[in-house]
């Protein structure tokens, strides 16, 4: 029987201007913001990692659907420029036979 809780993967860009710039304190305080809203969300939505460019950011997130990723970006102020919902994936090892 198929779990109906089971979480999609989703990428979200978040344009938020010379975030690249950003101190460790600065990227340790919008972390500690974004865990507290995702304590409040709760296990619909999981932060997996983020990639820091010049002027946005790239979260990788497990959640029910994409509604529950914008009420994180709206309760957190972290702008959710762009979500895609990841459908597979691959890497090297995909090539073996």
């Amino acid at each position: 029987m198929e779990n109906d809780m089971a979480l999609s993967r989703f990428i979200i860009e978040r344009d938020i201007p010379a975030v690249g710039t950003f101190d460790r304190e600065a990227l340790r305080g919008a972390a500690a913001k974004s865990n507290s809203v995702l304590k409040e969300l709760g296990p619909d939505i999981q932060w997996v990692e983020s990639y820091v460019a010049d002027n946005k950011t790239f979260c990788v997130y497990l959640a029910k659907d994409e509604a529950i990723i914008k009420k994180h970006a709206e309760i957190s102020g972290f702008p959710a420029t762009k979500i895609t919902e990841v459908k597979k994936m691959i890497d090297p090892t995909t090539a073996a036979a």
